[in-house]
């Protein structure tokens, strides 16, 4: 079951990292272009600034999925460091399950309302139905609820996965 989780984290992280660089060099190369179409050329692209907020919320998704399933999101560890033992370990789950119930009911199911309930709706430069660009929400809570079910196995068994990747890069 460890090298199952294992495995299972490992091709979640390398993914979603993955999207993201996708999603921040195609951002880049956006921004570039419209600076080229602007000063250069004298007549901006339209299309790219839409398509670069769309981009942002969907590197913003992804990122935060990747935060949790890398352990790099942003957590009070001096208020979780203050319990001994079995205190930590419980103050640990508890925060994982919040996380998922979050994750669940507002992120994915919440998202996935939102997303069928703008499908018909059209962004105004681009003419590509907003639920696509909501679709993230849903997409990323699903990726979430998934991790944080593997760290709270984690948090309750008191072992830490992908520890050996982290050494690895140090």
């Amino acid at each position: 079951m460890k090298n199952t989780l294992r495995q299972v984290k490992r091709a979640t992280n390398w993914a979603l990292s993955r999207i993201a660089a996708v999603l921040l060099i195609g951002m880049a190369a956006l921004v570039v272009y419209q600076v080229f179409t602007r000063y250069v050329l004298g007549s901006p692209s339209a299309f790219t600034e839409e398509l670069v907020r769309y981009f942002l919320i969907w590197t913003g998704f992804i990122a935060a999925a990747y935060a949790f399933g890398s352990r790099q999101h942003m957590a009070l560890l001096f208020v979780r460091d203050r319990f001994p033992g079995v205190s930590r370990k419980v103050v640990m789950v508890f925060t994982d399950l919040l996380i998922l119930l979050f994750a669940l009911l507002v992120i994915t199911i919440g998202g996935a309302r939102l997303a069928l309930s703008a499908r018909l709706e059209l962004s105004a430069l681009l003419g590509i139905s907003r639920g696509l660009v909501y679709a993230v929400a849903p997409l990323s809570g699903a990726f979430i609820v998934l991790i944080q079910l593997i760290n709270i196995w984690e948090d309750a068994a008191g072992v830490e996965l992908l520890n050996d990747e982290k050494e690895e890069v140090r």
